[in-house]
């Protein structure tokens, strides 16, 4: 069976943006599944990483970035999916996961064939995540309660390209198979 990897994208943030009002609800009511999805995949030793945007600040490591979000006025949104030790973490400036960072190079390490995505924006950055995967023969499993979004419809929109013209599996987070 292929090994798997629950990728959690841009969960450490500060909600310190322009669409964030829209954004929070959404992460709020994603939450629970995220949480579920962390708990089962580091009982199950699936390996968990972290890919979140730096927020421009090019000095910045996972600590920082981590410490600025538990300090921030959101840091309830951020607590409960929280990296841990074994976590590994990788650090984007843009809208993929993939674009120019390690993310490639580290599945390949870890032996990865398939990623399962939770996190945010549906309709941006898990979108384009998942069609990076696609295009790198990774098979793409996305958990729809365990993703936010800023637009309901756009979302939606979203996951249906994922399933239909990237062949993602469109699932619940407690019907992910790892």
């Amino acid at each position: 069976m292929a090994k798997t990897a629950l990728i959690v994208i841009d969960m450490i943030n500060t909600y310190d943006h322009d669409d964030a009002v829209l954004l929070i609800p959404s992460v709020e009511a994603s939450l629970p599944a995220v949480t579920r999805l962390l708990d089962r995949a580091r009982r199950l030793d699936i390996p968990v990483i972290y890919v979140n945007d730096n927020f421009g600040q090019w000095r910045s490591h996972h600590g920082e970035i981590l410490e600025t979000a538990l300090q921030g006025p959101h840091a309830d949104l951020v607590r409960s999916v929280a990296p841990d030790d074994a976590s590994l973490f990788v650090v984007k400036a843009r809208h993929s996961a993939f674009y120019e960072t390690p993310l490639s190079y580290l599945l390949a390490q870890q032996g990865v064939e398939h990623v399962v995505l939770c996190g945010q924006v549906t309709e941006q950055c898990v979108l384009y995540s998942a069609l990076d995967a696609h295009i790198r023969h990774l098979r793409v499993t996305v958990a729809r309660d365990a993703v936010a979004h800023i637009h309901p419809d756009l979302a939606e929109a979203a996951l249906r390209m994922m399933e239909r013209n990237m062949g993602a599996r469109i699932s619940t987070a407690d019907d992910v198979r790892f």
